[in-house]
């Protein structure tokens, strides 16, 4: 259904999934095996994997934070994407590599799910992408200090709206790990 034409394919998306990112995320270990479960299953499916990187000063390049969490690994035939802002598209490759690919739908994943997931999944949308969160395969620390929600609050307030959420020829949409099927 996307409006990127000639772009039949679907990629999953690892967004931020660092040691600094996920230190004091919610369900880390449990949404960091999802994760790697749903890797699991998108290459054997032959569906692409990209990963984005975020890099600022508190994630600078080559330190423990930035580097990815341990129980990942990343393949080097899979695209990475260095990024500097919380939509994975601003002023990054992203694009391209998806284009290169005929990507124009894209299954989200990764952290934090009110910063750089939900920028990403608007960021996706508004390029004419469909794109759909994997419901229990995102998360968040808790910035409760700071006025904001409770991290479990935060994810179920974000699965909910974008379960409905879609534009003219796109969609966006929710799933659970269990019922998302790749289809290479």
């Amino acid at each position: 259904m996307t409006t990127l034409p000639d772009r039949p394919n679907t990629a999953l998306l690892v967004i931020d999934v660092q040691n600094g990112v996920m230190a004091g995320a919610h369900r880390r270990d449990q949404v960091i095996a999802t994760i790697d479960t749903l890797i699991g299953r998108a290459r054997a499916a032959g569906v692409p994997v990209v990963w984005v990187q975020h890099q600022d000063e508190d994630l600078v390049p080559g330190t423990e934070s930035w580097a990815w969490v341990p129980e990942l690994k990343r393949l080097d035939a899979e695209p990475l994407v260095a990024k500097s802002y919380r939509d994975s598209f601003e002023d990054t490759d992203l694009e391209s590599v998806l284009a290169g690919q005929g990507v124009g739908s894209l299954v989200v994943t990764g952290a934090q799910t009110d910063f750089c997931v939900r920028s990403t999944l608007h960021g996706a949308l508004a390029r004419g992408y469909d794109a759909t969160l994997v419901a229990d395969a995102h998360t968040t620390e808790d910035l409760t200090a700071y006025g904001a929600p409770a991290p479990e609050r935060v994810i179920a307030h974000t699965n909910l709206y974008w379960s409905g959420q879609h534009a003219p020829g796109r969609r966006g949409g929710t799933v659970s790990s269990a019922e998302l099927t790749f289809q290479g």
